[in-house]
């Protein structure tokens, strides 16, 4: 549940601000005719945005064998591969999106067109829905817990407050520090899904097993107690790991790691960089 509360408050988040970006541009330029097609678009990329997710977990469900365990664990890396992309991208771009939003409803507004503010609204809205039914579809599958509705409902429900708290009023949100410290846990939890991904992959003998079991420490903290379900689901807890699955752990530390300290050596050459 903690980890679908997290997933869906990011990206639900996220979703949040590009619609208060929207509605305070409109207000901004004293275009109020635009809100409608604007909250049309947000709620025809909500819709289509549960249909992806519910057509995600009916295939998983009717799937037996190793044909589930093949889609699961495909869901899982590219849920890790969206995930990860997203984090280094919204480093990237995050500051530009306010300036591309605006002058993309700014071109709506002045060529009269409702359906291009709706457009805009339900590309950026379903973009982060899409994530959000995979990230959480591919957490399912992992945790297999059923907290997955329930924190999906409070993370998109604090997301929504949070939201309207920064647009309608003076609250205000260090938006920086949120998605830095999110961006950390949501790494973690990705870790671990590149491992459980790869030991659904075992189990349907695409992958070979050279080593069964690395350790065991079920009788100190059993993975299918409460506490051992947690940490399965945040940090990818296994009692008994393979040694393909804990490769798997390190390697994808090693790498993500490897991409924050090029983006940090790209971002310092930036800022020395002649103007």
């Amino acid at each position: 549940m903690a980890v679908a509360t997290l997933i869906s408050l990011r990206e639900g988040l996220e979703a949040a601000l590009i619609v208060g970006i929207l509605l305070g541009y409109l207000r901004k330029i004293n275009h109020p005719a635009g809100r409608g097609p604007v909250w049309i678009g947000v709620l025809a990329a909500v819709i289509l945005s549960i249909g992806v997710a519910v057509v995600i977990q009916t295939v998983g469900l009717k799937l037996e064998g190793s044909a589930e365990q093949l889609f699961e664990g495909t869901t899982m890396f590219l849920a890790v591969g969206v995930l990860t992309w997203m984090i280094f991208w919204m480093r990237y771009q995050a500051r530009l999106m306010r300036t591309s939003l605006e002058h993309e409803v700014q071109a709506a507004v002045a060529a009269g067109r409702n359906r291009g503010l709706a457009a805009v609204s339900f590309v950026a809205v379903f973009r982060e829905g899409v994530e959000t039914a995979l990230f959480l579809s591919a957490a399912a599958f992992a945790a297999d817990d059923g907290g997955t509705l329930p924190g999906a409902v409070l993370g998109l429900g604090l997301a929504v407050l949070i939201g309207y708290l920064i647009y309608a009023t003076t609250a205000r949100l260090n938006v920086r520090i949120f998605f830095n410290l999110t961006s950390v846990l949501l790494l973690v939890f990705a870790a671990g899904l590149f491992a459980h991904g790869v030991h659904e992959f075992q189990e349907a003998g695409v992958f070979p097993t050279l080593n069964a079991q690395l350790w065991n420490t079920n009788h100190i903290l059993d993975e299918s107690s409460t506490v051992g379900e947690f940490l399965k689901a945040l940090v990818g807890y296994n009692g008994n790991p393979s040694l393909e699955e804990v490769a798997a752990y390190l390697v994808y530390w090693v790498a993500t790691l490897l991409g924050v300290r090029l983006w940090m050596q790209s971002k310092f050459a930036t800022r020395l960089k002649p103007a």
